[in-house]
């Protein structure tokens, strides 16, 4: 591979085409966290990281995945082979060249709008203005004399500094981004806005229906449509003060005039100042952000270790031997002198400045990942303005990792030219051993997944002889993904994510070649056939990767039922968390749930929107009204015999569907594309013109509420008619985006290279019948009245002529291909497929009618795509805690408090770990005594006995079994008469399930499940565990 990078062939920066816009195919997930004007702003930064090994390169990569002007990475010292154990992207045929000039190439692959160069000089120090180029300098694994004469040289020449450093499970970050550095957006959280109620002459606004405001002391909002205090409107910012959770005061509001009714108040980011120390300085007087709050006292020791590593470093050339007692003793000695200096002194914990040493030369990558992480959103942050950075010391570490179910010694630790060599420093080569001899089920292939499989990858992970990785996803790539999962490249777009993460993980380590199986398969319930109880019974654990709640809740279901441990995690933007479910200790996953989506009412979406996010909804509920339902209606209609009798009987909304049907067939059927011209236009018509006058005319503009309130008032905003103008690009968008659509469901041939002219064309010479509002129209004026178009009583199929006439307007079915018409499928990624066109253009339409603020084409994306904003460092760095809990779970740990639930959120900063909860237990008074129970994890297992046969044996037990059921079906109750029991008791339990569900017991299914109420020793009904019938098949 080529080592020589042109750094200024490239014809893009950071994805910034010809137009100056930035490629949102490639980096639309990390541009929901960003925002254009901070990637911009990235784009034109040149970034310098020092040190290749695993934390220099995972920085590297991170940053390179985000898009800068320019990466420069320095390391002209030889790979070794303990660089392996992670840096990913060094082969063991790299080892003894320069790791900078190998990695280089390689860095630059994952994206080609970011240009990789190699640092020409071999020291950084010899000529420091070489480094007047760079916005960013970051230093890994760099003496502290050096860290200290080019951070004070960056500090004079306004250069911003990142340093960060780990040593085994131990590891640390230094920003300082200089004088007066400004914070753009501290919290990257979109403004809140509301509805004023009231403002009084104090200044003490009111939130309308006691909404909570969501604003903070400190916030400043600014204010629009607000009657009787007009200057308030979109006046300079005020600061407010919160006085509740539906009240803020804005101060002195004397002059202003007196409140009189409407107003929307909307919250505007104000920059933040601070000002950095440089590096000399902050040494003698850290300013530390605590990444762990049950270790407050850990921090200072760290900091005065750290400097002992580098001392001890200094004094003999090299770091302390892992575990060597004689090493740790001199280090100990070298952080007591320096925890003695300076203003305040620092008492050390000798056992944690002696463990410190011992891993002084450990490497690993999951450690890596998470200082990676945040070093790279720190640069990140010192270039964009966007999110807080850290200020400016972070210490962390994982000491619960270590495994004590083997021994450590200084001969179990050493190095045997091994690539795991960085991490038998730490753990000894006993652990590495059971670490290579675990089978492992992972769950997704994408961000997290890709992450992950390298991690494995790296630690050794299934290495061994009994080891197995199994990997399910059935998604294939898209070019959104390269941004953040970086185990793909664009060659490998279209492919299954599941086969290339393998590939590329068993390149990245040899040793997995053959270890790992790939599955293309959902893991839910109809796939229990091909993730059977055998695949499930042989696993030692699972990790989850997954992007929605369903599915994740499906796995951890699976992981309770058979008591294997689970770690999940996931990411929103700068926010992500990991949990721990381990059997017989913890809840799990699905113990807590989020709260539900939000949803908005009917009546709100179709007469009262007063926000973006209304219209959207609205715009994608019309998306499926033209372009999914009818189609599939009408397929219905032509394949299904008797589909009129059958289903409309009981669907109760017989009228619009048969009124879409005859539309679709008959009365605005299609043959060219010119019709379908013409059905957009009169679609325009019918919702921003006629539906418009129809509302207005049913409440005037002047009209009030029965308590002679105005009806227009508080949420409810007044619309006008739009006027259809071609020359409106918005109106056109609508027409165009329509009117292709439309097409596609008829199968006519879309002209994507037709002109606005013919459009123009065929709009010009349509007549646009005159709308006069219908009297007899009702709507709903409040989300707590009826809806007076609602049905009632089910179907009007029998008795209703118009239904008759309908039904016999339609033509016959034609089950036919050829009648076929295609319902649209929704995807947002495909940006000429007009799917998003549309929904943004009927939106934004929407929006001119009601006054509302429009919203772009990529915020409308956003809300209507659902999409999870994502960024490549947080899922590095979530990663990384979860394979720090991985280790514990290898090792076997059962003390819930040697484990750790992770919460972190980037943008602030902030880091929240805690114990995992307890599983909650439960009891019963059995026969012998009272009988404590795991709600969760724990069962009855039984063997194929008889229905009388189990009856008793709860008996002996103290437990009379009330009812048993399996499923749906009831098996057992007290209350059934003898006759009926008589043939059942004497029945097998899988025969009796047989008979009563009348289905067998499907071949791969090794159990059946019973669910039982019972009353114990006190004849009081108790909650006990379910039973399980076990299939020896």
């Amino acid at each position: 591979m080529d080592n020589n990078m042109d750094i200024d062939g490239s014809a893009v920066d950071i994805g910034q085409l010809k137009n100056g816009d930035i490629d949102e195919s490639l980096y639309s997930r990390q541009l929901y966290v960003l925002g254009h004007e901070a990637m911009k702003r990235m784009g034109s930064s040149h970034v310098l990281i020092a040190g290749l090994r695993g934390l220099g390169v995972e920085i590297a990569k991170n940053i390179a995945l985000a898009g800068v002007k320019s990466l420069t990475l320095f390391d002209p010292e030889p790979a070794a082979i303990t660089d392996l154990s992670s840096q990913f992207f060094l082969h063991p045929d790299d080892v003894g060249k320069p790791r900078a000039a190998v990695t280089a190439p390689r860095v630059a692959e994952l994206n080609a709008y970011t240009p990789v160069s190699v640092y020409p000089s071999q020291s950084l120090t010899e000529n420091l203005d070489d480094l007047r180029q760079y916005q960013v300098i970051v230093l890994t694994g760099t003496p502290l004399k050096d860290q200290l004469t080019i951070s004070d040289f960056a500090h004079k020449n306004g250069i911003f500094v990142v340093v960060a450093d780990i040593f085994g499970l131990f590891g640390s970050i230094f920003t300082d981004f200089g004088k007066q550095f400004a914070i753009a957006d501290p919290t990257g959280e979109n403004p809140v806005s509301g509805i004023v109620a009231d403002i009084d002459s104090e200044g003490l606004v009111s939130a309308l229906d006691e909404t909570r405001h969501g604003l903070e002391d400190g916030d400043y909002v600014t204010f629009s449509e607000v009657q009787g205090m007009e200057s308030l409107n979109n006046s300079t910012p005020r600061k407010i003060v919160v006085k509740g959770p539906y009240t803020f005061s804005i101060g002195d509001v004397s002059g202003l005039g007196e409140y009189r009714r409407g107003g929307l108040y909307t919250q505007v980011k104000m920059p933040k100042l601070v000002d950095f120390q440089p590096l000399s300085e902050q040494l003698q007087k850290p300013e530390i952000l605590i990444s762990d709050f049950a270790k407050f006292d850990r921090p200072q020791q760290l900091h005065v270790g750290f400097q002992a590593l580098h001392a001890f470093k200094d004094k003999h050339g090299h770091l302390p031997k892992p575990h060597s007692d004689r090493d740790a003793t001199q280090v100990l000695e070298l952080a007591q002198g320096l925890a003695g200096q300076g203003e305040d002194k620092v008492e050390l914990d000798e056992k944690l400045i002696r463990e410190l040493s011992y891993q002084a030369r450990g490497d690993l990558s999951p450690m890596a990942a998470f200082f990676g992480g945040l070093a790279a959103q720190e640069v990140l942050k010192s270039v964009s303005g966007k999110f807080h950075p850290i200020v400016q010391w972070l210490y962390f570490d994982s000491l619960e990792s270590l495994p004590s179910s083997v021994e450590r010694s200084e001969d179990l630790c050493k190095p045997t030219g091994s690539r795991y060599d960085g991490q038998v420093a730490v753990f000894g080569a006993k652990f590495q051993e059971k670490l290579a001899n675990v089978n492992q089920f992972l769950v997704g292939a994408g961000a997290i997944g890709c992450e992950m499989l390298k991690n494995w990858a790296l630690i050794g992970l299934a290495t061994g002889p009994k080891g197995k990785i199994n990997v399910a996803d059935m998604d294939q790539i898209e070019k959104s993904n390269l941004n953040r999962q970086f185990l793909f490249r664009p060659k490998d777009v279209g492919k299954l994510k599941a086969d290339c993460a393998a590939e590329a993980v068993q390149a990245m380590n040899p040793e997995l070649t053959g270890k790992i199986i790939t599955f293309r398969d959902r893991v839910g319930p109809e796939t229990e056939h091909v993730f059977t109880e055998i695949f499930w019974d042989e696993l030692d654990g699972v990790t989850n990767a997954l992007d929605n709640v369903d599915a994740r809740q499906y796995v951890d279901r699976r992981c309770v039922f058979f008591r294997k441990p689970l770690v999940d995690s996931g990411t929103l933007g700068t926010k992500g968390n990991s949990q721990v479910v381990l059997p017989r200790l913890t809840e799990s996953y699905s113990s807590s749930q989020d709260p539900p989506e939000q949803s908005f009412p009917q009546c709100t979406l179709r007469s009262f929107p007063n926000k973006i996010e209304h219209t959207i909804a609205w715009a994608k509920e019309k998306f499926h009204q033209y372009f999914v339902g009818p189609p599939e209606t009408v397929n219905l209609y032509n394949t299904q015999s008797n589909y009129i009798e059958q289903s409309l009987k009981q669907a109760g909304n017989e009228i619009p569907t048969l009124q879409s049907i005859r539309d679709f067939l008959v009365a605005e059927k299609p043959s060219t594309f010119d019709d379908c011209i013409i059905w957009a236009r009169n679609q325009f018509e019918k919702e921003y013109n006629n539906a418009i006058q129809q509302l207005i005319y049913n409440f005037p503009k002047d009209s009030t509420t029965a308590s002679g309130a105005p009806f227009w008032s508080g949420p409810k905003r007044a619309p006008d008619p739009l006027k259809f103008d071609a020359s409106n690009p918005t109106h056109f968008s609508f027409v165009k985006a329509t009117a292709n659509l439309h097409a596609f469901n008829y199968g006519i041939k879309q002209d994507k290279g037709m002109p606005e002219t013919r459009y123009l064309e065929v709009m010009e010479n349509m007549i646009i019948p005159e709308f006069s509002p219908n009297p007899t129209v009702k709507i709903q004026a409040d989300e707590n009245e009826p809806d007076p178009n609602a049905q009632n009583g089910g179907s009007n199929f029998d008795d209703n002529d118009e239904l008759h006439k309908l039904v016999s307007s339609l033509p016959p079915p034609d089950p036919s291909a050829a009648a076929k018409l295609q319902p649209v499928e929704f995807e947002k990624d495909d940006d000429t497929n007009h799917h998003i066109d549309f929904i943004t253009a009927a939106s934004n339409l929407r929006a001119q009618n009601y006054a509302i603020a429009e919203a772009d084409r990529h915020k409308t994306k956003f809300i209507a795509g659902k999409i999870i904003p994502a960024i490549a460092t947080t899922t590095a760095l979530v990663t990384g805690l979860v394979v720090l809990e991985l280790y514990k779970i290898i090792d076997g740990k059962d003390d819930i408090e040697q484990y750790k639930n992770g919460f972190v959120n980037l943008a602030l900063p902030f880091f929240g770990f805690s114990e995992p909860i307890a599983s909650p237990k439960g009891e019963y008074v059995g026969s012998a005594g009272k009988v404590t129970i795991d709600k969760l994890w724990d069962r009855f297992e039984v063997e194929d006995v008889t229905l009388r046969e189990f009856l008793d044996d709860f008996k002996k037990q103290g437990l009379e079994i009330m009812m048993l059921s399996s499923g749906v079906s009831l098996l057992y109750a007290s209350f059934y008469h003898p006759s009926k029991l008589k043939d059942r008791m004497g029945l097998k339990l899988s025969k009796l399930v047989e008979t009563i569900s009348k289905k067998p017991i499907p071949s791969h299914q090794r159990n059946v499940i019973f669910e039982m109420t019972v009353e114990d020793q006190t004849a009081e009904d108790v909650e006990v565990p379910y039973v399980m019938l076990k299939l020896h098949k």
